[in-house]
């Protein structure tokens, strides 16, 4: 149940609509205090140009020129009998009638009507002194409002903004959890800690303090959380590490100890605090020096899971993607006891995974899903969840009855590379792809070493004109050299195409040879795969989306064996090189024969091209 003093988006429409009533009513008066009077003023002054003497307005009403007479108070409106109309004023306290009695005429001559505007002009005094002095009585009430609701905005910086989830408002439960089995035992062992406390202490058993789990984007990390929250049968408070930081000082820590102090009076309880490395990174590695706000939140985050203050009933859980960014006070035994990574689903979690995401959708009969997930080895379970959706989005595009197989095998592909884009291409920029994606292709079909090609395509998706899809035909935990040398081989198998037939390079091949550095990088500096041997050679500078990313880490090496680095990496560059050159040159009748059915199909799938080039011989 979230907390009663967040306000719900329907009382936060009511409140905008009233202050806005408000602010008409305030604009309305404002009108009729000061810009009506300049109107009446305004009219009043045109009616000056009709005054006359009332003298000559009694002389106009013995020679019988006016048809009319009005007395209002002191004023005198003649309405003539050519339909003009003037004003006159009374100079002496005497009544009309005595006027009239005064110059001859006789009242019953004259057809005249007194209007007594005592009453009205007594209001109206009144009005004008009163509603000026409530404008400006509501003005600075509306002031003191906004200064008090300033202040407690203040000082409820402080305050935990934690949102809170009691059992049956979260719908998700274990049972939508799958590949990710062995977190999954973990969780609902803590679930059973704080439901069942006597069965542990009666052995002793102390109950764990905090669980971190890490892994990459997608795993489940979140979703574990909300099934934790389905399952317990105990307050559970959900924050975000970004949730804590603020523009004030102390704000931070100042939310630690709310949250904990909530959790505590709720206890038992969980926390969970969701990409923990936005607080818990180490202490040191700022800019700010040791008074920076993340270091005081982080500071508060430990003495509050395992200071002096016992901390027995409340569990806290924290989630990161970044685990090796954490700070190591935040990892010893008796803050997070228990550290469970999550990884990649295998064939048997994805296609559990693709179970539960299928609930709901309607799929046409016999979906071979276990060929799915055999398709989408790396993907994680948000990329399963998302290819699925893509498909149902596909087939009702296409409206479509069912999703069908063709629908997932697309949705899968659009998961990875990106959507399809209608490019206009010159005849010899198709015939450079075409080439470029047969050259990978081949000679990944030709290593023996290689999983088989699924798909090669020229159509455009991303930023990318064309693609060759090798999917890993089962999940592997490790990569033996030869492996490792025959991926950069084929990586290297489009430029070598496009020597091989143009004589040419292209700007096509940027990208592989990125990947392929990367690689061969990796093989001498990480895996010790080299003539330099298994030495550790330290971090090496990588550049990210936003330059470099380790600008902090010195080079740990010497620039003589950086030297070294560098020229083994490039030797087993070129070795792969020469050898898809010399591939793609041998069989180049075999490229030609593809890429002539690549022009004409733009796309090519698995038989197709086997039809071409024969079944792979590792097969």
């Amino acid at each position: 149940m979230e907390e009663k003093n967040h306000p719900s988006p329907g009382k936060k429409r009511f409140v905008f609509k009233l202050k806005v009533n408000v602010w008409t009513v305030l604009l309305g008066i404002f009108l009729v205090i000061f810009v009506l009077p300049l109107i009446l003023s305004y009219s009043e002054m045109q009616s000056t140009n009709s005054k006359i003497e009332i003298s000559k307005a009694l002389s106009d009403i013995k020679n019988q020129k006016v048809d009319k007479v009005s007395i209002e108070n002191e004023k005198v409106i003649l309405t003539y009998k050519d339909g003009s109309t003037k004003t006159a004023t009374k100079e002496s306290t005497d009544s009309f009638s005595d006027l009239l009695d005064k110059t001859g005429i006789a009242p019953n001559s004259v057809n005249f009507n007194v209007v007594d505007q005592s009453l009205s002009k007594a209001v109206g005094d009144i009005l004008g002194i009163v509603l000026p002095l409530g404008l400006m009585a509501v003005f600075f009430i509306f002031i003191l409002r906004a200064q008090n609701k300033g202040a407690q905005d203040i000082f409820s910086f402080g305050r935990s903004r934690a949102k809170i989830f009691a059992k049956g408002r979260q719908s998700v439960t274990f049972a939508d959890v799958a590949g990710v089995e062995e977190a999954k035992m973990e969780l609902e062992e803590v679930v059973d800690f704080l439901k069942n406390p006597a069965k542990y202490r009666r052995l002793g058993a102390r109950t764990p303090k905090g669980v971190l789990l890490f892994g990459q984007a997608g795993v489940g990390k979140t979703l574990l959380a909300r099934a934790v929250a389905g399952e317990a049968e105990v307050p559970f408070f959900s924050m975000a590490g970004s949730e804590f930081m603020e523009m004030l000082v102390g704000v931070g820590a100042s939310r630690v100890r709310d949250l904990f102090v909530q959790a505590k009076a709720s206890a038992p309880s969980i926390i969970f605090i969701d990409e923990i490395d936005a607080i818990g990174r180490q202490r040191g590695r700022g800019l700010m020096g040791g008074h920076d706000e993340r270091e005081q939140t982080l500071n508060q985050i430990l003495v509050e899971m395992d200071g002096f203050t016992p901390n027995d009933n409340v569990m806290v859980i924290a989630a990161t993607n970044r685990g090796d960014l954490l700070d190591p006070a935040l990892l010893r035994p008796g803050r997070f006891d228990r550290r469970v990574t999550l990884d990649m689903p295998d064939k048997e979690g994805r296609e559990a995974i693709l179970q539960i995401h299928a609930r709901g959708k309607k799929f046409a009969k016999l979906i071979p899903w276990g060929r799915v997930a055999d398709r989408t080895v790396g993907f994680s379970g948000a990329d399963l969840e998302n290819m699925l959706n893509e498909a149902a989005i596909l087939a009702a595009r296409e409206e479509k009855k069912e999703i069908g197989m063709e629908d997932i095998e697309e949705a899968a592909t659009k998961v990875k590379l990106g959507p399809v884009k209608k490019r206009l291409q010159s005849d010899e920029d198709r015939q450079l792809t075409a080439y470029h994606e047969a050259g990978h292709a081949l000679v990944t079909h030709l290593l023996p070493k290689m999983d088989p090609v699924h798909r090669i395509s020229i159509v455009a998706r991303g930023m990318s004109l064309g693609h060759t899809l090798i999917p890993p035909v089962a999940d592997r935990t490790h990569e033996t050299k030869t492996r490792i040398i025959q991926q950069i081989t084929a990586m290297l198998g489009g430029r070598a195409a496009e020597e091989v037939v143009f004589n040419e390079m292209t700007s096509g091949a940027s990208n592989d040879i990125e990947k392929a550095t990367q690689l061969a990088r990796a093989m001498v500096v990480d895996f010790g795969m080299s003539p330099l041997g298994p030495i550790n050679l330290g971090p090496q500078t990588e550049y990210g989306e936003f330059g470099n990313t380790e600008w902090y880490e010195p080079s740990q090496i010497s620039p003589a064996m950086q030297e070294k680095v560098d020229l083994e990496v490039k030797k087993i560059l070129d070795a792969c090189y020469k050898i898809a050159f010399e591939i793609v040159k041998k069989d180049r009748k075999i490229l030609d024969n593809i890429v002539e059915v690549l022009l004409q199909k733009e796309t090519l799938e698995r038989e197709e091209f086997e039809k071409i080039v024969g079944k792979k011989s590792s097969e």
